[in-house]
């Protein structure tokens, strides 16, 4: 089953974060001397206002700071005696090179940023790194943009999204628990799929690509270091929707046994499942997710006599039920 959604002040201390960071980047970003932390303190809102709880809060962000790659520099701030630190990072080393985009890519670019959002989280603010937003012929592009305008979709969170975002961005393995199974990942792409986040990669565990939807992660995301490992050279495909899970009613988890001579067909036509049990005889046992029963019982009938529902009952009642009526009606 779906497991609850993060909670709402989860959700919120995530969102305050990005903000202070956000804001902190703009005080120091092209600073033309070093900002002193005391001046940090009263120019960027979020902090506590506690000493001791504003220093390590402080230091929290500056680690943040470099690991997303950026030059956070420590110098000391000119006039001042005795002498004290401030800190700043230098513009032309800030911002992406340039991808070489056409105005009409970075167009489409604009458009996608403006019309999803991260649960209210702004997208367009990366764009200025690229060029800033696109000037129609009375500049509406780049004021729609600077005032926010309105999208047409929200993004579902989670607090752990910034966790898995830095690992697939700087190549940091993942360590969480999966169907009560520890995984050890190597994530290569993050996707969202009908209102779900989904993180692919190499497992470990089982040796495989595999897809894990972050609601179904038990707990926290554990990080390694960045560059532990290298991505494919092709192109991983992303998760994607097989029939038997587009209906919006609830879904179940199914069990499947599989032949052995059909496992490679059944987890190409369901890349979605996972693997949890592998038997003697190279059979296997397949979990994946059902919320439309007519695009399951497809998919398993596909296999005729070389699959088998397993689990849950009430889903298996319902195949050999269909069978069973198919069979009585006769030709």
């Amino acid at each position: 089953m779906t497991a609850p959604a993060a909670p709402t002040g989860s959700l919120r201390a995530v969102a305050s974060r990005i903000e202070r960071l956000l804001n902190l980047l703009n005080v120091l970003i092209g600073a033309e001397r070093p900002v002193s932390a005391a001046r940090i303190r009263a120019m960027v809102p979020g902090y506590p206002a506690e000493q001791a709880s504003f220093h390590r809060q402080f230091e929290r962000d500056k680690a943040e700071l470099r690991d997303m790659g950026l030059p956070l520099a420590a110098e000391t701030v000119p006039g001042t005696y005795p002498e004290e630190v401030g800190y700043r990072i230098p513009r032309e080393e800030a911002y992406l090179r340039d991808p070489g985009l056409e105005p009409e890519e970075l167009a489409a670019l604009h458009l996608a940023a403006s019309a999803i959002r991260l649960e209210g989280i702004e997208g367009s603010g990366g764009l200025w790194k690229l060029g800033g937003a696109p000037e129609g012929p009375d500049g509406a592009g780049a004021a729609a943009a600077r005032n926010g305008a309105a999208g047409v979709a929200d993004l579902p969170a989670d607090d752990r999204l910034v966790t898995l975002f830095r690992a697939v961005a700087q190549r940091r393995q993942m360590r969480f628990t999966y169907g009560e199974v520890p995984r050890r990942l190597d994530p290569y792409r993050l996707d969202c799929a009908r209102g779900r986040w989904y993180v692919t990669g190499h497992d470990h565990t089982r040796n495989a690509t595999r897809h894990f939807r972050l609601d179904r992660v038990d707990g926290a995301v554990e990080v390694g270091e960045v560059g532990a490992f290298e991505r494919p050279a092709a192109r991983v495909p992303g998760v994607r929707m097989e029939p038997w899970r587009f209906a919006s009613t609830e879904p179940v988890t199914a069990r499947v046994l599989i032949d052995a001579d059909h496992v490679p067909t059944a987890t190409q036509v369901a890349p979605s499942a996972t693997v949890v049990e592998e038997r003697a005889d190279g059979a296997v046992v397949l979990e994946l997710e059902v919320s439309d029963l007519d695009g399951f019982r497809s998919f398993v009938l596909g296999f005729l006599e070389h699959a088998e529902v397993l689990d849950p009952p009430e889903l298996r009642d319902e195949v050999v039920g269909w069978l069973t009526s198919v069979a009585e009606a006769g030709p």
